[in-house]
């Protein structure tokens, strides 16, 4: 297993100079140089060569990529050109509120799409398949904004059960020890504080884990469907094992490796499509802050999360390799 791992973590050296070289190519194949898109309208001659003196863009591009190079090891992004705030500073506040959101999301999908997936396939073509099948054609299908929309209308504007915005009531004094404010209250025991927070991530990670949630719901459905009718299953019976034992050991494991990829990439891509849940609920994250870099132009701000974004998606794909070992021995010894 150690150097399943080992093996693993060497690859992904490549994958990340490999994302190093996209994104420093990116800023400088800007229309017009990195300059010129960070001065806009009011871009001169003279204080284009000014900013290009400034951040070294005068230089030759290998130095120009060492430089960029050390500074993203130091976690140096720059400042931001909108408030003048270190990029570090502002990925350390707000991506807290995106994981904890991109989290509930999962919990939310896996919670209900594993258990509903796999029941649907123990009872294929009864009821609960039917509505399963129907229920996740019709979660693909809403787009994420028009289900935030409607969750915030009903259950915080007419009902009021839950807040319609925010990360927590501002009314609360609470301590943020590590800007992750669930964990925040349970370590400093302000459990109000951490019960105000769960409620506030209540209906932007439904509307956020929808489409994951009929995702998972889908493949495990046919994962299961597949695995019931593999020859060691049959066998499993035909030696005389419980339905419990063939169920956990033989049917679930087995099933499990496409839905572990499938959560894998879903994790991913959750971390990087909260925007417009973010924005529906005036939910402080990640996603608000791409969308303003974007209408500013803020291309250091922009740089920084894709790129931290980019290194969490391969961590976390990594550890969906490692799950592969553990879930499958043979994954290992190839």
């Amino acid at each position: 297993m150690l150097r399943f791992v080992v093996r693993r973590l060497l690859q992904l050296i490549p994958i990340l100079l490999g994302l190093s070289i996209l994104l420093f190519a990116w800023l400088r194949l800007l229309p017009g140089g990195p300059a010129s898109a960070l001065l806009g309208e009011r871009a001169t001659p003279d204080r284009i060569a000014a900013v290009n003196r400034a951040y070294g863009l005068d230089q030759p591009i290998w130095v120009q990529y060492w430089r960029y190079l050390k500074q993203v090891l130091q976690l140096d992004f720059g400042d931001s050109i909108q408030t003048g705030r270190p990029v570090t500073e502002v990925l350390r506040t707000q991506f807290p509120g995106t994981i904890e959101l991109s989290t509930a999301a999962l919990i939310f999908a896996i919670g209900i799409g594993i258990p509903l997936g796999y029941f649907a396939a123990r009872r294929q073509g009864g009821i609960l398949d039917s509505l399963s099948v129907i229920g996740s054609l019709v979660g693909v299908t809403i787009p994420v904004f028009f289900l935030a929309f409607l969750l915030k209308y009903l259950f915080a504007v007419k009902l009021g059960w839950l807040p319609p915005s925010g990360r927590q009531d501002v009314r609360i004094d609470a301590t943020h020890v590590t800007n992750f404010f669930v964990l925040d209250g349970l370590i400093t025991r302000e459990l109000d504080a951490s019960w105000d927070a769960v409620k506030h991530l209540i209906l932007p990670g439904v509307a956020l884990g929808t489409i994951p949630l009929a995702i998972i719901v889908r493949i495990t459905r046919a994962a299961v469907l597949d695995v019931v009718n593999e020859d060691y299953v049959r066998t499993a019976e035909a030696k005389g094992l419980t339905t419990a034992v063939i169920r956990r050991r033989h049917v679930l494991r087995n099933a499990m490796l496409p839905v572990v990829t499938t959560i894998g990439l879903q994790l991913g891509l959750l971390l990087s499509g909260a925007i417009l849940t973010e924005t529906v609920f005036a939910f402080p994250g990640i996603g608000q802050e791409i969308y303003s870099a974007i209408i500013n132009k803020d291309y250091a701000v922009l740089q920084g999360a894709i790129l931290v974004i980019a290194v969490l998606y391969v961590l976390i794909n990594l550890v969906v390799d490692l799950l592969y070992g553990v879930l499958d021995p043979r994954v290992r010894v190839r």
